[in-house]
């Protein structure tokens, strides 16, 4: 028999909002995360220590400053010197994974979960899940939204403010609502702030 995990894993339709096992994941989750956004800053082995056993993978080097709020954690994944900043959401239904050298700005949303167009649909509970890959080396500017099914490609800038709806090409700064691609990043970007 097929779970409404297994469902949520196979990119189809399935109840998460009545699922007695997806709730009680939920639950334990916001639990781990009360804790951890109870911390003082200061307490950065505690914090390392909680978020490694929360997060399905981090790498030596992380940051994740509170407060962060996320559906599930084991579906995140973070590449070494990976750097968010506070009031961060992950809709983790589905996998995200960041590459190295990841930047988030502050309060900025990756959301693999999406709902049913069709209102019968949307009222039982239904909804479904696509990942998000962020590539390495990528700067997310702040207030930035992601949503379900994008990957971002290596080297990229999203604009502060930007909704990410589709895939975002290698080296390249993009922005908007929706985000497009503004330009290529170049050798010229390399002076831009040496005067």
């Amino acid at each position: 028999m097929e779970t409404e995990k297994m469902k949520a894993r196979a990119g189809l339709l399935y109840d998460a909002n009545y699922d007695a096992e997806l709730l009680a994941e939920r639950t334990a989750c916001a639990d781990r995360l009360y804790e951890l956004n109870l911390l003082r800053p200061s307490q950065e082995e505690e914090r390392k220590e909680l978020l490694r056993g929360l997060l399905g993978k981090t790498k030596e080097h992380f940051s994740i400053i509170s407060p962060f709020h996320c559906d599930y954690g084991y579906n995140i994944e973070v590449g070494e010197n990976f750097f968010m900043n506070f009031g961060c959401v992950i809709l983790d239904e589905a996998s995200v994974r960041f590459g190295d050298n990841v930047f988030i700005a502050p309060h900025c949303g990756f959301y693999t979960a999406g709902h049913p167009l069709d209102v019968e649909q949307r009222n039982r509970g239904l909804e479904y899940a696509r990942p998000i890959t962020v590539g390495d080396n990528v700067w997310i500017g702040a207030q930035v939204c992601v949503l379900p099914g994008v990957t971002i490609g290596e080297g990229s800038v999203i604009g502060a403010g930007s909704v990410v709806t589709k895939d975002i090409p290698p080296y390249v700064l993009a922005a908007g609502n929706p985000c497009r691609v503004i330009r290529k990043i170049t050798e010229e970007d390399k002076k831009k702030y040496w005067k």
